[in-house]
């Protein structure tokens, strides 16, 4: 019987323009222009990420869910605001 696949996402650096995560042996960048649910979180809520299969990536403590693919090119999922 196989093992049980462990995925570990690892958050590298915060700046003042976005964070560095890492997948793996890849490292992506999320700036806070294009992903603004982090702009204003703490660093406790950025840290905890948790990633559960190959393209999602979910952070708890934000209820924010992000598919890797949108962060690999976000271009591809423009933001949309239902909001008046």
């Amino acid at each position: 019987m196989p093992g049980t696949v462990t995925l570990v996402a690892e958050v590298t650096s915060i700046s003042p323009h976005g964070l560095w995560l890492l997948l793996g042996d890849e490292e992506l960048l999320l700036p806070f222009e294009q992903f603004p649910w982090f702009r204003q979180a703490t660093v406790e809520q950025i840290m905890r990420v948790e990633w559960p299969v190959a393209d999602h990536l979910y952070w708890p403590l934000l209820d924010v869910d992000l598919s890797v693919a949108s962060i690999r090119d976000p271009s591809a999922f423009p933001l949309v605001s239902r909001g008046g």
